[in-house]
């Protein structure tokens, strides 16, 4: 997703291995031949083989930033996921999994379509304070 235009490069993989994850990479090579790229991904083992990390030192206009360990919510792509899976995905009726990609692929179009940037309602130390909360209470059952 590009957070400045919120234009959404996607690819409908059946795995999620080093090799489709090096595709998608080159997808994206390909989509912005002309600009830095910072990529906000989780720590999901396939972003992190000798293969990728051989390929992103080849490509130095690729800057990768992980989230934390349970800070997913962080990566606005999941934001965007919780949408699709809203408005296309969940208690969709699907008869085969190319049907299922076929409507992902429809969303995305029509997502692209109809574009925006997403527009953050919170300002940092409001989102850091209620991520940082206390406990009120140490109740133990």
């Amino acid at each position: 997703m590009d957070i400045a235009t919120g234009h959404v490069t996607g690819a409908v993989k059946p795995k999620h291995r080093r090799q489709e994850f090096l595709a998608f990479l080159r997808q994206i090579d390909r989509a912005y031949p002309q600009q830095d790229l910072h990529l906000v991904m989780d720590n999901y083992a396939t972003h992190k083989t000798p293969e990728v990390k051989a390929w992103l030192e080849k490509n130095p206009r690729f800057h990768v930033h992980f989230t934390p360990t349970s800070g997913s919510w962080l990566n606005l792509v999941e934001v965007w996921f919780g949408i699709i899976d809203k408005q296309a995905i969940r208690r969709g009726i699907f008869t085969s999994v190319k049907d299922l990609n076929a409507k992902i692929r429809q969303f995305i179009t029509g997502w692209n379509n109809r574009k925006h940037p997403f527009i953050w309602t919170k300002t940092p130390e409001q989102i850091l304070a209620k991520a940082n909360r206390q406990p009120t209470s140490e109740t133990r059952h």
